[in-house]
This record gives structure tokens, sequence and C-alpha cells, in this order.
């Protein structure tokens, strides 16, 4: 592609003459440069519009800040991707020295919320884990009870919300941790969330079937929403280390990079051995994944991709992420 592009430019030199001044060569390759732009983004609109549903995505590369997006300026549920910002304000007090990563912490019963590990096999009171412990839960394996430990620790979501702002961060809020965010989604009433789904489950074994299935007042919500283009920004600023100190930075990092959710998303068609830092999110018609692609020869891509309002299968939805992770990581890679 490169050489086909300098060949380009040359016979446009020539036909200009032998005088001509050097950057009539470098103009002409603008507009191929453009073209190839369109054509990635094309390319983005072509998949999201194979799947029923509204998909919004944030691609920004590293190396030379170039950025492509497809409705990359409206908001989306977060779902669970809002826990990086989470870890982000934790790791800010971090720095500060107003917490440490051994530091341990009481998990509290009432603090139960219904996920794979601590809700589910720590049942019995007396747990206690340290932050980096908490963290390494809340993002790879997506826990509801350590992320709501971490959001209380961190002086609650409004205070996550300053985190990100004070990072300059916009386009992106948190207003509720993963226990209120279900109790609205699912209507359950006030009380320990893992109390009152079970009674609810206990009246109506189906009760959290409906639970991929998009509801309207759900994803018109503006709450727990960012946009696509925010999530990249929060992404770049934290993998440029220009969120938290250095020491932060790669803890983040490398426990984003031991991600074991979403296996069928981002990751789902890039070859082998690709790094992927990433977080997912999972609830009603949303499905989500977001991190960073680190490409042969340590060439980083941002990569944000959001869908909401999908009634199709969960599988269809991961899907669309995957490929449209591929078109982005072939595009880099060869451009």
């Amino acid at each position: 592609m490169a050489a086909r592009n300098l060949l380009h430019a040359a016979l446009i030199a020539a036909a200009l003459g032998a005088g001509a001044p050097a950057h009539a060569a470098m103009a002409a390759q603008a507009p191929a440069a453009e073209a190839r732009d369109r054509s990635l983004e094309h390319h983005l609109a072509r998949i999201a519009g194979n799947l029923d549903g509204v998909v919004g995505v944030s691609i920004r590369d590293l190396s030379s800040g170039a950025t492509f997006g497809l409705n990359a300026d409206e908001a989306f549920p977060m779902a669970s991707t809002f826990k990086i910002a989470v870890a982000g304000a934790i790791l800010e007090q971090v720095d500060s020295g107003e917490l440490t990563l051994e530091q341990m912490v009481t998990v509290d019963p009432d603090m139960h919320v219904p996920s794979e590990i601590i809700a589910d096999r720590f049942i019995h009171p007396g747990v206690s884990l340290s932050v980096a412990n908490l963290m390494e839960l809340m993002l790879t394996q997506s826990d509801n009870t350590a992320t709501d430990v971490l959001t209380e620790l961190a002086g609650g979501p409004a205070a996550v919300t300053g985190w990100l702002t004070s990072i300059g961060v916009e386009g992106q809020r948190v207003d509720r941790d993963t226990a209120g965010l279900l109790r609205d989604f699912f209507q359950l009433p006030e009380g320990p969330l893992a109390q009152t789904a079970a009674a609810a489950l206990a009246e109506d074994p189906g009760f959290f079937d409906d639970g991929l299935r998009p509801r309207e007042a759900f994803y018109n919500d503006p709450k727990d929403t960012s946009t696509p283009d925010a999530m990249a920004d929060l992404l770049t600023r934290i993998v440029q280390g220009e969120a938290l100190s250095a020491d932060s930075t790669e803890f983040l990092v490398g426990v984003m990079e031991r991600c074991r959710t979403g296996e069928g998303r981002l990751k789902g068609l890039l070859p082998g051995g690709v790094t992927v830092a990433h977080k997912t999110g999972t609830v009603g018609g949303t499905v989500n994944d977001v991190g960073v692609m680190t490409l042969p020869g340590g060439r980083q891509v941002v990569i944000a991709v959001f869908v909401k309002a999908s009634p199709a299968p969960a599988e269809a939805r991961e899907r669309t992420i995957a490929e449209i992770a591929r078109t982005a990581y072939d595009y880099f890679l060869f451009n």
C-alpha cells in the first residue's frame, strides 16, 4: 500500500514537471490516505448494519493519533465497562497515599451482588480481601461484589465521576454501583440485592430470563453511560500515563490484560498472541468490550465498541464486536 502511494505521488510529480516543489508529491498522498480512512469507517458501518440494534465505535491509533468512529458521540449504557473508571479512582487514591494495594478490606455480606466469585462462593461472614485482589476480581472476572466494595471505598459513584472529570474525560458518568444498576434494571425493591434477587427468583424461577433483552427505559436512561469517544479518551489517558502514576498504570493495564470474560468479543477473531487489555460489559440489550490492542511491533490501538437496544442473540452481538476489532487490526497492520 505504501509503495503504491509513493509511486502514485512520483507519477504526479513527473506530470507536473521536474521543477515542481516537493510538497506537491506529499499533497498527492493525502487523498489516498483520506480514502483509506473513509474505507475503514465504511467497513465499520457495514458490519454494524448487519446487526439489529445500535452500534457505537471509537478507534484511536496511539502512534499517530488518528481516530475513526461510528456513532462515536452517542451515549451508550456502559454496563460493567464502568469498572475501569472505578479502578482509576481507587488507584488515584493509591497514588496520593490514601490507600495501598495491600490494604485489607472487609466484605460485608450485605454488599453481596450476584456474580461468579464472592457472592457465589464466599457465602459466610468473615471475608477480607486486599485492594489489589478486589481489583483483580472486578476487572478479570467482572465480580460485582468486588466492584461495589471498591466503589464505596472510592467515595461512591459521584467520586468516580469526579475523578473522570479531573483527568479531562467528558461524556462518561457513573451514577450507581452495580447493585443500584441491577436493581433499577430488574425493578427490584430496596434492600441487600442478593436477598431481594433470591426472593424474586424463588417466586418466579424465570425472573431473570430477560436479562439479555433490551429495555427501552434502560438504554434511553442517561445514567451510567459513556460515548465511545469518551471511553477511548479514558483508555488513551490511562495507557499513555496521563491519568495515573507509572506504577499504577502498569498495574491497571496488567490486570486488564488478564481479563477472562468476553473471549468472543474484541479477542474473538484476532490472531493468537495478540495482547488485548480490555473490559467487557453486559446487561439487557447491551453487549460491550473496550480496551487496547497491541499489534506486532508494539503499535497500540485503543478500541471501544458498544452495542445497545439489540434483541439479537448475545453470540451475534459478540460476533459484531469481534468483526469490528479484526477489521481495525487488519487496517492498522497493513496501512
